[in-house]
C-alpha cells in the first residue's frame, strides 16, 4: 500500500491517463479521487461515471449529450458528463463492461477531444479532462477474446495502478475493520467495541472476497447489534457469509467453494427468482450496481446447481431466462468466476437436497 501511495502522488504530478486495475470492492474510486484532489485540477470538478450502470443505447447521450429530438425522450439538449468535468477529471469505472460501440466513441474521444452529441452531424467543439479509468477485468484476456479494443487500452493505460485484494493486505485488515466499526458506531451513537484475540485471528484468514466493501458492511452490522460484549470468533460467523468460522479458525477452503447461501440477500434473491423473476433484473442488476457480492452470486448459483443437478441449461430456465441467454449467462459467469464445476452436482456430492427435481423434470414443468 506504501508503493501504491507513491504511484498515486506521482500520476497526481501529471496530467497522464490513468488506468486503475483490481477487483470488485478494493476501492478503485477511492485511488481515482485521490489523484484528483493531489493534482494540479484539484479545485475543478471530478465527475465519475459507472460505465456498467447506464443502458449501452444510453451511454452515450450521458457522456457526450444529445440534441433536442435526437430519440424518444430527448425533450431538451443535454451537455454531457464529459463537459461537466471541462478543466477537471473524468473517471470511468467499470471500463470492462462497455461494449465495442461504445469503446469506439470512446477511443475517437481520447484522440481528438472532440464533442460529438448524439442527434448532431459535427463536433460540437472540444473539452479539456484529465481521464482515469478502472476495471475489474482482465483487459489483455478480453482482448485476446475479441472483447476489448487493444488501440483502446494502449491509449487509457499511460499509467497503471493495480489496487491489492484485501485478503493480500495482511494486518491492514484490523485497521480498516476498527477504523470501519468505530466510524459506524460513531455514525449510530453506540458504543465502542472491541475485538477478542480469536476474532482478530478470523478476520486475518478469512479470504475477503468483497473486499474493503465487505468489511465496511460487516462492521456496520455487529456496530447495529450495539453489544457492550467484545467481537468474538462466534459473533463473525453470523455475518462471515462466505466462510465457516470454528473457535479461532476459518474454513478457507469452504468459502471459495461454497458460500453461505442462508444469508438474507441469496435468500431474498432466490424467493424472487423462485416466484417467477428472471435472473437480469433480480441478480444481474444488483450485482453490478455491488448490491451483491460474488459470494453471494456464488451461493446463488451453487443453490441453483443442486436443483438442476449440475445443467446449467437448466439452471437458465430454473432461473426464467428464454434459452437464447444461455451463452451470455454462461459468459458472465465465467468473467465473475463463478462457472462452478459440474461433476460434484451431477455425483451427488454437493449437497443435493432430497426432492430436488431432475432436469427432465425441469424440461417437463413447462
Amino acid at each position: 500500500m506504501e508503493l501504491m501511495r507513491v504511484d498515486i502522488e506521482s500520476a497526481a504530478r501529471t496530467n497522464a491517463k490513468v488506468l486503475i486495475t483490481g477487483e470488485t470492492g478494493v476501492g478503485k474510486e477511492v485511488v481515482a479521487r485521490l489523484i484528483h484532489e493531489h493534482g494540479t485540477r484539484s479545485r475543478q470538478t471530478f465527475v465519475a461515471v459507472n460505465c456498467s450502470g447506464i443502458p449501452e443505447t444510453l451511454l452515450a447521450s450521458e457522456l457526450f449529450g444529445h440534441a433536442r429530438g435526437s430519440f424518444t425522450g430527448a425533450f431538451r439538449d443535454k451537455i454531457g458528463l464529459v463537459r461537466q468535468a471541462d478543466r477537471g477529471t473524468l473517471f470511468l469505472d467499470e471500463l470492462g463492461e462497455m461494449s465495442l460501440s461504445m469503446q469506439a466513441v470512446l477511443l475517437r474521444f481520447t484522440e481528438t477531444g472532440e464533442i460529438q452529441p448524439v442527434g448532431v452531424d459535427a463536433p460540437a467543439g472540444r473539452t479539456d479532462v484529465r481521464l482515469i479509468t478502472a476495471t475489474n477485468r482482465d483487459l489483455r484476456a478480453q482482448i485476446a477474446a475479441g472483447a476489448f479494443r487493444e488501440d483502446l487500452y494502449y491509449r487509457l493505460n499511460v499509467i497503471e495502478i493495480r489496487v491489492p485484494p484485501l485478503r493480500d493486505r495482511g494486518p491492514d485488515v484490523l485497521e480498516l475493520f476498527r477504523h470501519y466499526l468505530q466510524q459506524a458506531c460513531d455514525a449510530h451513537r453506540l458504543g465502542s467495541r472491541e475485538l477478542t484475540t480469536e476474532a482478530e485471528q478470523v478476520l486475518l484468514e478469512y479470504e475477503w472476497p468483497g473486499n474493503v466493501r465487505e468489511l465496511r458492511n460487516i462492521t456496520e452490522r455487529l456496530a447495529l447489534r450495539d453489544s457492550k460484549q467484545p467481537i468474538t470468533a462466534a459473533d463473525l460467523a453470523l455475518d462471515l457469509g462466505s466462510a465457516r468460522v470454528s473457535g479461532p479458525e476459518i474454513a478457507a477452503s469452504t468459502a471459495a467453494a461454497r458460500p453461505d447461501a442462508e444469508s438474507l440477500a441469496v435468500q431474498q434473491s432466490w424467493d424472487g427468482l423462485m416466484a417467477g423473476g428472471d435472473f437480469w433484473t433480480l441478480v444481474y442488476r444488483p450485482f453490478k450496481a455491488h448490491e451483491i457480492t460474488r459470494a453471494e452470486l456464488l451461493a446463488l448459483v451453487d443453490r441453483g446447481l443442486q436443483r438442476t443437478r449440475g445443467s446449467y441449461r437448466a439452471l437458465v430456465k430454473l432461473f426464467n431466462m428464454p434459452p437464447g441467454d444461455y451463452k451470455r449467462f454462461h459468459a458472465f459467469l465465467y468473467q465473475q468466476s463463478c462457472n462452478l464445476p459440474v461433476t460434484p452436482y451431477r455425483e451427488g456430492r454437493a449437497g443435493l437436497p432430497n426432492g430436488a427435481p431432475s432436469d427432465g423434470d425441469l424440461a417437463r414443468s413447462g
